[in-house]
């Protein structure tokens, strides 16, 4: 009954408010959502590279990585090898692995390959954060302990909190904003729902920011949300002066010798607002360069593109807030016991994992259509590392 209402009710919001958010999301990108290839189908800003490309050099192969076996962490009494792993009751399309800045390991599976751009959702969340570093270090951005409405200060007109809301607040997922992240079509969840589709397909970011009520105080409580990276990507725009891709390009594509241009959805050509809590677009390997970027704390060939001091603030193991720290994870799952040197990662929706290790000199990347929780790609990675030895000094 509830299912034929909702239908009914998308019916209605079809036939009267053409533009409405839910039915334009159905449209682009069916019933079950969007997919590592939606961006094919929506409006995007390019995120331009330059003539200097780099290629990471070919390693020692690491062919024991499809016959080893572990523990499943999600069902620990089975054992199975690191590819069936990756392959059981799970789509994964490409899998890399960079040790020593080389590659060891990389396998693609139906016509992925390295040269495909696939949309890496939340992982564009971390590299929002190292936008904002860099927008740190160039002077744009005073402090991330800035209130918010020095650089929106259209909502200090709205709600009084706004001005208690801080970058660090959401850079740490502690906004105190009424926003819940849901992708779950249901009756009770619709109100979410609504909010969530309109992020994704609305016209508008910046009007649905100024709409937004807080249910709490800033820095209280910790909540993931998709909008308050939405609206640190609005904060590092108005600060720089430049659109988010343009700046992207300029500081990250171009310096780090990117192999292909990347995209970003945005949510309109009349706003122009980058998608930057989950639109990027990228290909396996360039995404690899911004895992090795953090492991050498901020250099590229001898060139600093952000601060060691911001590397150390994102990475440093801290496991509250469920390990969600400046927009990246510690491995921070119940009941997994973490190795003595473990790593950290940046993690999407279906699973896209860039997994990064100091310890080990170690860079993962996984892409894929779903994960239908078999295993969980990080602790996967996690096991997968702990198997090197430790980098020398």
């Amino acid at each position: 009954m509830k299912r034929t209402i909702f239908v009914a009710l998308l019916a209605i919001c079809d036939l009267a408010m053409p533009s409405c958010s839910i039915v334009r999301g159905l449209k682009t990108d069916g019933k079950n959502g969007p997919n590592i290839f939606s961006f094919e189908q929506r409006e995007v800003d390019t995120i331009a590279n330059g003539e200097y490309t780099f290629q990471f050099p070919i390693g020692k192969r690491a062919y024991w990585i499809d016959t080893t076996h572990f523990a499943n962490a999600a069902h620990p009494c089975e054992y199975m090898t690191f590819l069936e792993a990756f392959t059981k009751e799970s789509t994964t399309q490409g899998l890399l692995v960079i040790h020593d800045d080389s590659i060891v390991y990389e396998r693609y599976w139906g016509n992925f390959s390295a040269d495909r751009m696939a949309t890496i959702f939340s992982v564009s969340k971390s590299i929002t954060s190292l936008m904002c570093g860099i927008a740190v270090d160039d002077g744009y951005i005073r402090s991330i302990d800035d209130p918010v409405t020095d650089y929106l200060p259209e909502l200090k007109r709205k709600d009084p909190m706004w001005k208690k809301l801080t970058i660090r607040h959401l850079l740490d997922m502690r906004s105190g904003l009424d926003f819940d992240d849901t992708y779950d079509v249901n009756w009770e969840g619709l109100k979410n729902l609504s909010a969530m589709a309109k992020l994704n397909y609305g016209h508008n970011i910046q009007k649905q920011i100024q709409g937004l009520k807080f249910r709490c105080e800033p820095g209280t409580q910790f909540r993931y949300e998709s909008m308050t990276s939405a609206i640190l990507g609005v904060v590092i725009e108005r600060a720089s002066g430049k659109r988010f891709a343009d700046y992207l390009s300029e500081r990250v594509w171009k310096p780090l010798g990117m192999e292909h241009p990347a995209v970003v959805n945005i949510d309109s050509r009349k706003h122009d607002n980058a998608h930057t809590f989950g639109g990027i677009s990228t290909t396996i390997h360039d995404l690899a360069k911004i895992g090795c970027l953090y492991l050498n704390n901020g250099m590229w060939n001898g060139c600093r593109i952000v601060s060691e001091e911001w590397i150390r603030q994102t990475v440093d193991c801290d496991t509250s807030d469920h390990g969600y720290h400046f927009n990246w994870y510690n491995i921070n799952y119940d009941g997994y016991i973490r190795p003595e040197y473990s790593g950290y990662y940046a993690l999407g929706i279906y699973e896209q994992v860039l997994y990064v290790n100091p310890y080990k000199n170690l860079v993962m990347v996984r892409i894929g259509l779903h994960n239908h929780g078999y295993t969980r790609i990080p602790v996967l990675f996690e096991q997968m590392s702990d198997v090197w030895p430790k980098k020398k000094q």
